[in-house]
């Protein structure tokens, strides 16, 4: 079940149709000659949303991954907002890891595919098996407790450590609980710090 935003691109095609008749120029005319068709699949390949190359090719480079390590999932892509999402839909949690290590791992692999092939630094966000969404939910309600306990007690409260991305949805959360938080230390050992209000 493989979903992408946009077509497979046509640069490349060396059948017939693709090939340009060598055209002779007019006298005095310096300029090329100009093939219609081309002209027309090169606009069709500018229009391309970069984020939904950036996931086509997240795709192609996921898809040979998962052949290489004979391990079974569909891929599913979109782009929301100014990021590219990749999702691997499987059961198995052998590319998530322990406490999604081999995920974020993975993650960066896939970014640095995207990056070799089209020359830009991606913020693709790569999911294998719902993980995310799982653990964002979980992020969430340890937010939730955090606030709580530091309305409770009027003192801050330290969480263990958390990637970039797990510590930006605590911060969301508590900012819509109406509290502030900042991040603390060096990675890997980085974390968030729920405050009490001031005053």
């Amino acid at each position: 079940m493989r979903e992408v935003g946009v077509e497979g691109s046509a640069l490349g095609d060396d059948s017939p149709a693709a090939v340009v008749e060598d055209v002779e120029a007019s006298p005095g005319d310096g300029a090329a000659p100009v093939d219609e068709a081309t002209a027309e699949d090169d606009d069709d390949d500018d229009d391309e949303n970069p984020l939904e190359v950036e996931a086509e090719v997240a795709a192609d480079y996921l898809e040979e991954l998962l052949d290489i390590a004979d391990l079974d999932g569909d891929i599913d892509t979109y782009v929301d907002g100014d990021r590219a999402h990749v999702s691997i839909v499987s059961e198995s949690q052998a590319l998530v890891g322990k406490d999604g290590q081999v995920l974020d791992a993975l993650q960066e692999l896939t970014r640095l595919a995207v990056l070799a092939d089209t020359g830009q630094r991606s913020r693709l966000m790569l999911d294998v098996a719902g993980y995310r969404g799982k653990r964002r939910q979980e992020l969430v309600a340890l937010a939730g407790d955090a606030v709580q306990e530091v309305k409770d007690s009027s003192e801050a409260v330290h969480l263990k450590a958390m990637n970039p991305f797990e510590r930006k949805i605590v911060h969301d959360a508590v900012a819509a609980a109406g509290l502030t938080s900042e991040s603390e230390g060096e990675e890997p050992r980085r974390h968030v710090v729920v405050l009490p209000a001031r005053g």
